[in-house]
């Protein structure tokens, strides 16, 4: 079964970030993969000082372990200054090759102005270059204070269209590129 692990950049309580992570994890899980999230919000991480050890950490561990132990990621962050975020930066840096390279990665991004893709594109090189594989699809999120209602649901069909297309492209080339099977997609 394909694992896939998501992962917000954003530290806020009500993050459109993880709101959107949430949403495409579900629809990841609804394909028959098996998802967790590594909130960063709960884990105590120290700023990266390019050590291999950060025993005072177990965190960092815990983020290593369960990345490297995944077949895909979700990548979501706000974007901050026109690129992504330093807490998602800062934890992609607590990592090195050994987790992050053959992961295959869906990037989302989340802005309070209009779309565009700065931070996607910060997100593809930082993979790229860590040897991840990155999918086509990727979502960015502008004028996200309209983008959901009360409950952290999508108020905009297309974009819910998107989100799907999303969910299907990663489970699709995860499933191909690590060589497992979905029970889901085995159906069809």
């Amino acid at each position: 079964m394909v694992k896939i692990v998501g992962i917000a950049g954003s530290l806020r309580p009500q993050s459109y970030s993880q709101q959107a992570l949430k949403l495409a994890i579900e629809r990841v899980e609804a394909l028959g993969a098996e998802v967790e999230i590594l909130d960063l919000r709960q884990m105590d991480l120290p700023f990266c000082n390019g050590k291999d050890d950060y025993l005072n950490y177990p965190d960092v561990e815990k983020l290593r372990s369960h990345v490297k132990n995944a077949d895909g990621l979700i990548l979501a962050t706000p974007e901050y200054h026109g690129g992504v975020s330093g807490v998602l930066k800062n934890a992609l840096d607590l990592m090195s090759f050994e987790q992050l390279s053959d992961k295959v990665t869906g990037l989302i991004s989340v802005l309070g102005g209009q779309s565009n893709s700065n931070a996607l594109n910060d997100l593809r090189l930082i993979a790229r270059w860590v040897h991840a594989w990155v999918i086509p699809e990727q979502i960015a999120i502008g004028q996200a204070w309209k983008a959901f209602d009360s409950e952290g649901k999508l108020l905009d069909d297309k974009l819910s269209e998107r989100f799907d297309k999303f969910a299907q492209s990663l489970v699709e080339n995860t499933s191909k590129l690590r060589g497992k099977k979905i029970p889901e997609l085995s159906k069809k």
